[in-house]
């Protein structure tokens, strides 16, 4: 008998929710220990554990969205800035915090010289790991109930980040996710190839 898989139902409720709140209903410190575990825990090749993560909470968090915006500004026109802007204000910097992620240079560069068959590889490695870890953490949350997005602001805000929080310039910035409660249900998910055009199943 099939049952039921709270894995899956996890997965399945994981959704990208823009309309965020920063009235959470945890700890920051669970969100801590989740971060803490996902990093142990999630698999990356060969062992590399590549992957990087801060999170920003407070002040912190929406310093990052005054960040983006300020490095907007110049590249759009004022129509197209207040457009942005207004999205930057009510969802993402309207959320409890932003979890950055990082991919480490030094790791990757170290994995391509000590297995050289797969140095050609090791930038999709990485980069596989890297979406594991987002994915993982994505899903924990909403788990919680608490929705996310996931942003890439990248390399656009990458220097100023940087400085501000001083990181190690050898960690890369990969992606942004901003978190907090969801105040209005995520759009219904759009399937645009039926199942049968994805997949292949060989039985015996």
């Amino acid at each position: 008998m099939f049952m039921a898989n709270l894995f899956l139902d996890a997965v399945a409720a994981r959704r990208t929710c823009y309309d965020l709140d920063g009235d959470i209903p945890i700890p920051e410190s669970h969100i801590e220990q989740m971060i803490d575990r996902l990093l142990l825990t999630v698999p990356s090749a060969f062992n590399g554990q590549s992957t990087r993560i801060v999170l920003l909470l407070g002040t912190h968090h929406y310093t990052l969205w005054r960040i983006v915006k300020e490095s907007l500004k110049p590249l759009l026109t004022e129509e197209q800035f207040i457009k942005s802007a207004h999205k930057i204000d009510s969802s993402f910097a309207a959320g409890f915090g932003t979890v950055l992620f990082f991919e480490d240079r030094r790791v990757v560069e170290k994995q391509k010289a000590r297995y050289p068959l797969y140095a050609d590889k090791m930038e999709d490695f990485t980069s596989q790991s890297s979406a594991m870890h987002q994915f993982a953490l994505w899903t924990a949350l909403a788990d919680e109930g608490i929705g996310a997005s996931l942003q890439h602001y990248n390399p656009l805000i990458d220097d100023r980040v940087r400085v501000h929080w001083n990181i190690d310039p050898a960690w890369r910035l990969v992606a942004q996710m901003p978190f907090g409660i969801p105040l209005s249900a995520p759009d219904e998910k759009v399937q645009h190839t039926p199942l049968a055009a994805r997949r292949i199943f060989f039985k015996e």
